[in-house]
């Protein structure tokens, strides 16, 4: 059964981080949530095709000829000279070796004894600049203080024998590539991933399992959404698209496709931000006016950009408690923190937790504490090797999971601070001593090293959080701190800024705060946490503020190409946006009526696929007219609307809104639709989307 969602006409516009309304929540599918990223460049990235570029293999294939087929005498003069007559003749014998077009693969030859390491690196990268064909390493000489660099043939295969084997009984001593196959051009596969109900590292393991390669080989921008439909980029070190398409057959619920080769794998932070399409059903008015003025308000003035509550995770041990613990520095409380039993976990979890209090047995706790419990698993594992050292069972657990603990305590007394900055001076105007950004500067000179958004409220706070947390850090380069300012008399007679370029300090050693009192509230809150913002009270560097370098924010945030449509649907089983595999393989969700707006005026906004559409005006004056993307010579065709089971009906009809925005990467979703529907903010009423 459907959620009643509710839209108030007479609620304030902004609700601050403590408001709540008692409205019902909506139900949330992850396919009513679809998630496109956004690059640099500011395209957004879709799923439109599955080939495989010929252009790949050709390239390989008149690579690997060209370089076996020219003249190396330059080269191995310069080798000469770098390494001697009797290296230098060995290597144009093996060379000769293998352009002679030998069945069999040559074996590797070993170079003269070197104790110089400086000397053996330069002759390592003398083969990557001049010999891409070939490969070298380092093997023990013939006494403990000398070392020889190894030579092999990089001519390709991928038949896992000889370098590429996992086996060591296949490869001998041959050192293994774990990244892929050797048999691939110098640059990366680039491809696009579209999955549902998946989040990246679950997408990216799986497909990495089916190749045989390591995580490690992917590359990509943000992670995106567990509960969603969406669609990033995603590169990988040597592998063939070949293989990548041919992997589509046998992947549920995720494809791969849009082929293409790059220079350098992508690196988390690399794109602008995400483009949202939400679609909320069973929404409810006193009128459509109602819903049409709560959405062009959300377009026209934006939310509180708030750090979303999955920031903090959706158990009883919020996150930033765990992050103020270790700020003070408080080892063996967080490690508590850590094990000890929680409210709303599996009662399986709870069983093992209390069992581990109650026996101190670590070996049977961890036989059976679940896997995705990464970070109980660490500190277990620690201190059963160093027994009371809470400090290194800390540092034991993946660092991107211990710093979350930090960051989220810092997005703690952000969104603490916004809520007191809307309550106290309000959203129509900036105030004396707010931040702001100077002329000429901007928030692109920040580097945010970031995922994106993660709506996925059923995430537990250990192994999930790792995708959950959207913003690792925010991380300011040498001087950027001089680039905001606090505003004087002078900028408020000028009129030099407005509401939208006020900003919040993340709490950090080179940011300033606001000279108002906010400024002061910021250092209060931690106070009451006995946490300083400008002294720490242990020597451990990563688990203090003052070691961190802080950042800004935004406190109001304008939703980019921001529309929204009204859909009308009778069957609340079948999805009501069209997806980008649905556009693939032309299976779009139909029995939709639907009237389209957005906030520049243009309400003809383009369909994308066959529906009965409906525009209406002020007057209620409604008017039908038909659409179909494959209709021939402006012929209309008229789609009729099948009943659904149980809904024999128009009266019958259920009304959702659709909204489509671009966020940049540091910016949720949710807190958008939270401004739209004036919900609380509560982990409890959160947890009721996904149930």
């Amino acid at each position: 059964m459907e959620h009643t969602l509710v839209l108030h006409p007479t609620l304030e516009r902004f609700k601050c981080l403590s408001g709540a309304s008692s409205s019902d929540p909506p139900q949330m599918r992850y396919s009513d949530f679809i998630v496109n990223e956004v690059d640099l460049d500011g395209n957004v990235v879709h799923l439109t095709n599955l080939e495989v570029p010929p252009e790949i293999v050709v390239e390989k294939k008149i690579k690997m000829y060209d370089q076996l087929n020219k003249s190396y005498d330059t080269e191995l003069e310069s080798f000469k000279s770098l390494t001697g007559d009797s290296d230098a003749e060995s290597l144009k014998a093996f060379i000769h070796q293998i352009s002679s077009g030998s069945k069999d693969s040559p074996s590797p030859i070993v170079l003269s004894p070197s104790s110089d390491k400086s000397h053996r690196t330069a002759v390592h990268n003398f083969f990557k600049e001049h010999f891409k064909f070939l490969v070298t390493d380092t093997v023990d000489g013939l006494d403990t203080s000398s070392k020889c660099i190894r030579v092999w043939f990089n001519g390709g295969g991928n038949n896992r024998t000889g370098r590429t084997s996992k086996k060591r009984k296949d490869r001998g001593q041959k050192p293994y590539d774990n990244r892929g196959s050797d048999n691939w051009p110098d640059h990366l596969d680039k491809f696009h991933l579209f999955k549902e109900n998946k989040d990246t590292q679950e997408a990216v393991g799986l497909i990495g399992k089916m190749l045989g390669i390591q995580p490690r080989s992917f590359g990509f921008a943000g992670t995106k959404d567990k509960r969603s439909v969406s669609t990033q980029r995603v590169t990988v070190f040597r592998q063939h698209a070949s293989r990548l398409a041919s992997l589509n057959e046998r992947l549920i619920g995720i494809k791969v496709g849009d082929f293409c080769h790059v220079k350098e794998g992508l690196l988390l932070g690399q794109l602008y931000g995400n483009r949202f399409t939400v679609t909320l059903r069973g929404v409810v008015a006193d009128s459509e006016d109602t819903i049409k003025a709560a959405a062009d308000a959300l377009g026209k003035h934006g939310f509180v950009n708030y750090f979303g509550l999955q920031r903090f995770g959706t158990g009883s041990v919020p996150t930033h408690l765990i992050g103020a613990t270790l700020l003070r520095g408080e080892w063996k409380t967080a490690v508590s923190m850590i094990l000890d039993p929680r409210e709303g976990e599996k009662d399986s979890t709870r069983k093992v937790r209390e069992y581990y209090i109650e026996s101190n047995d670590i070996d049977g706790t961890l036989k059976q504490l679940p896997r995705h419990l990464v970070a109980e698993r660490a500190v277990l594992q620690c201190l059963k090797k160093c027994p009371g050292n809470y400090l290194q069972a800390l540092k034991a657990i993946p660092r991107t999971l211990r710093m979350m603990y930090v960051h989220s305590y810092q997005s703690y007394l952000w969104n603490h601070a916004a809520s007191m900055r809307v309550q106290k001076y309000g959203i129509d105007q900036v105030v004396l001593g707010d931040l702001v950004y100077c002329k000429g500067e901007c928030t692109e000179k920040v580097t945010a090293i970031s995922n994106s958004e993660c709506e996925d409220d059923s995430c537990n706070t250990t192994y999930d959080s790792i995708q959950l947390d959207e913003i690792s850090e925010i991380v300011i380069p040498e001087g950027i701190s001089n680039s905001a300012k606090a505003i004087g008399e002078d900028d408020l007679v000028a009129g030099n800024y407005t509401i939208e370029d006020v900003i919040l300090p993340l709490p950090g050693s080179r940011v300033i705060y606001p000279l108002n009192d906010i400024g002061r509230i910021c250092h209060d809150l931690a106070k009451k946490d006995a946490i300083s913002l400008t002294e720490c009270v242990h020597s451990v560097k990563e688990f203090s503020i003052t070691n961190m370098t802080g950042g800004y924010r935004r406190v109001f945030q304008k939703p980019k190409d921001f529309t929204w449509e009204l859909l009308t649907y009778t069957d609340s089983n079948i999805p009501l946006v069209e997806t980008d595999w649905d556009s693939i393989s032309k299976l779009g969700p139909a029995n939709v009526t639907r009237q389209e707006n957005s906030t520049n005026g243009n309400e003809d906004v383009k369909n994308p696929f066959n529906c009965t559409r409906q525009q209406g005006s002020s007057e209620n004056d409604t008017s039908l007219s038909t659409c179909n993307n494959d209709a021939e010579d402006g012929r209309e065709v008229e789609v009729q609307q099948q009943p659904s089971a149980g809904c024999s009906n128009a009266e019958e009809a259920m009304m959702a809104l659709k909204l489509g925005f671009t966020l940049p990467a540091s910016c949720y979703a949710t807190m958008a639709i939270r401004e739209l529907l004036k919900t609380s903010t509560s982990v409890s009423f959160h947890k009721t989307l996904t149930q």
